[in-house]
C-alpha cells in the first residue's frame, strides 16, 4: 500500500520521519564567470538612463490639487484665524481636518469646532469660508462643519501644544 519515498509526489512538507534528499544548486564560482577578453569589446557605459527623466516636465493639471500651491496658500490663510479663546491658530489647533482645491479652484474645507456649543459655531465656519475664498486664485470656497471624529487635544500640532504649555 505504501509506495517507497522516492516515487512519492509531495503536495505538503514530508513527515519529519520521511528521508528526502533534495539536491542543492550548485554554486557560483569565480571560475564561472565570463572572461572581459572573451566576452567581445566592452560596452562604455551608460549614465543617461535618468535623462529622460529628469528632462520630462510634469503634466498640467489645473491649479489646484493635493500639494498645489493654491492649496499651500488656503491653508496659510487659515492659519491667520486664531480661536478667541486659545491663542493658536485654528489650523494648528486641529480643527482643520482638510482642505482641497479642485482643478476649477474651488476650495472646500472640513473643519470641526471643539465642541458643539462652543460660542463662536455661529461664526467661526463664515469666517473659515471668506478667509480661503480671499485667497488670490480661488473661485469659490466652501466649509462643512462636521463633529466626526470628534475633536481632542491629541488633533493639535506641536506648535500648538507648546504654546499652551502641554509639551
Amino acid at each position: 500500500m505504501n509506495k517507497p519515498s522516492e516515487e512519492r509526489e509531495f503536495v505538503a512538507a514530508p513527515a519529519p520521519n520521511e528521508n528526502v534528499i533534495a539536491e542543492k544548486p550548485p554554486r557560483a564560482r569565480v571560475a564561472d564567470a565570463v572572461d572581459p577578453d572573451e566576452a567581445g569589446p566592452a560596452q562604455p557605459r551608460q549614465r543617461d538612463y535618468l535623462e529622460g527623466f529628469l528632462a520630462a516636465k510634469s503634466a498640467e493639471t489645473g491649479p489646484g490639487g493635493a500639494g498645489s500651491d493654491l492649496q499651500a496658500a488656503v491653508v496659510d490663510a487659515l492659519k491667520e484665524i486664531y480661536d478667541p479663546e486659545i491663542p493658536v491658530n485654528i489650523y494648528d489647533l486641529g480643527l482643520i481636518y482638510g482642505v482641497e482645491v479642485d482643478d476649477e479652484a474651488d476650495a472646500t474645507v472640513t473643519m470641526t469646532l471643539t465642541t458643539p456649543h462652543c460660542p463662536v459655531a455661529e461664526t467661526m465656519p463664515g469666517e473659515v469660508e471668506l478667509r480661503a475664498a480671499s485667497v488670490p486664485g480661488i473661485r469659490d470656497a466652501e466649509v462643512i462643519l462636521t463633529f466626526e471624529p470628534p475633536w481632542s487635544p491629541e488633533k493639535m500640532s506641536d506648535e500648538a501644544r507648546l504654546e499652551l504649555g502641554m509639551l
